[in-house]
């Protein structure tokens, strides 16, 4: 009977290690590139402050409208208001109104 020694495989022993830092890298790419990865929140923030200002904008073309709603209540009318809205949606003039026409580039969208 005898023993037969193997040659110990330079391999093996890097094995380990070498499927660790495989496994660290797949994570650290992910880290970085993922769904919820440090581009992904860069992104997510300039989103954020896009919608901020959206935001922002309509809120305050909220309170313009709310502004003209109150002044057409009941207990508030204001008869410039009323004579306004009502030339505005007759779309006619009195007579001794100077009417002024713009091209539709002069034009801005009214509040």
């Amino acid at each position: 009977m005898s023993t037969r020694q193997r040659k110990q495989s330079r391999l093996k022993p890097l094995l380990a290690p070498v499927c660790c830092l495989f496994v660290i890298g797949y994570f650290a790419y992910h880290a970085v590139e993922g769904d919820y990865g440090l581009f992904a929140l860069g992104k997510l923030q300039d989103r954020v402050a896009s919608l901020q200002t959206e935001l922002d904008a309509i809120r305050a073309e909220r309170k313009a409208m709310e502004s003209h709603v109150a002044l057409m209540r009941p207990e508030s009318l204001d008869r410039d208001m009323i004579d306004e809205r009502a030339r505005e949606a007759l779309n006619m003039a009195d007579a001794k109104d100077i009417v002024i026409f713009l091209s539709p580039e002069d034009r801005r969208p009214a509040p």
